[in-house]
Order: C-alpha cells, then sequence, then structure tokens
C-alpha cells in the first residue's frame, strides 16, 4: 500500500498540481495587494474619498458597559467589503486572461496539416475509369 501511495504522489500530475496550488495562492496575495493597496485607494480617490472597507450597515450597535468594555459586538452588514471583493474578482479575471493570452502567445503555432492527396474513392475512380479505356 506505501508503494501505491508513493507512485501516485510521485506521477507527475500530482506534483504538478502541487506546484499548481501552491503558486495560485502566491499569485492570488500579490492580486489581493494590488487590489487592496492600489486600486481601492485610486477607486476610493474617484468616489471622494471613501473608503469601501469601511462601508457597513448598522443593525444593531455595540453594547458597552460603565467601565467601556463591549459586552454585545456590533452586527453589521460589510457591504463594502463585498464591494473589494468584487473589485478584486475583475481583478484576478482579468491578470488571468492576460496571463492566458501571454501564454496563447508564446505556445507554438500549430503547424498547418499537410495537404492532403486525393481521397480512397477518389483513387478508386481514377483507376476504375483507366481500367474501362
Amino acid at each position: 500500500m506505501l508503494k501505491e501511495f508513493k507512485s501516485f504522489i510521485m506521477t507527475g500530475n500530482v506534483i504538478e498540481f502541487a506546484v499548481a496550488v501552491i503558486m495560485a495562492g502566491a499569485v492570488g496575495a500579490v492580486v489581493n495587494g494590488f487590489v487592496a493597496d492600489i486600486v481601492m485607494p485610486i477607486v476610493g480617490m474617484f468616489t471622494g474619498g471613501v473608503d469601501f472597507a469601511a462601508l457597513k450597515y448598522v443593525l444593531s450597535p455595540e453594547v458597552k458597559d460603565a467601565a467601556g468594555a463591549i459586552t454585545s459586538p456590533e452586527n453589521a452588514v460589510r457591504y463594502g467589503a463585498w464591494i473589494n471583493t468584487i473589485v478584486s474578482l475583475i481583478v484576478v479575471g482579468f491578470v488571468m486572461f492576460l496571463i492566458i493570452k501571454a501564454y496563447g502567445k508564446m505556445k507554438k503555432p500549430a503547424e498547418a496539416p499537410a495537404p492532403s492527396g486525393p481521397s480512397q474513392e477518389e483513387l478508386l475512380t481514377q483507376i476504375r475509369d483507366l481500367l474501362k479505356k
């Protein structure tokens, strides 16, 4: 059983998949940082300095006791974080589009199929016609 597991793990597909998952996590972190640190401040500037991450609709405010400790946390719908997620999805989709497009350009163009000769039926028809003569 250990040999079977070793042969399964050491196949190229599993190792390539593992590398792809690790790279996807790294690329995801880079894209999320790009969105949070570069794109969203620019979008916020065009919307009057609004920080989308802070936008929320408070359903019930937090409750504090006399000492100032929070006894009941705030209950809010954080729609600004959802907007950030949507913008992140759009940016990730665009980056993936660019990566796939670049990969397609780097990929060796497919060779044109060799010109095919006459089909088998056409050859048989020619032979029949020659035999008739």
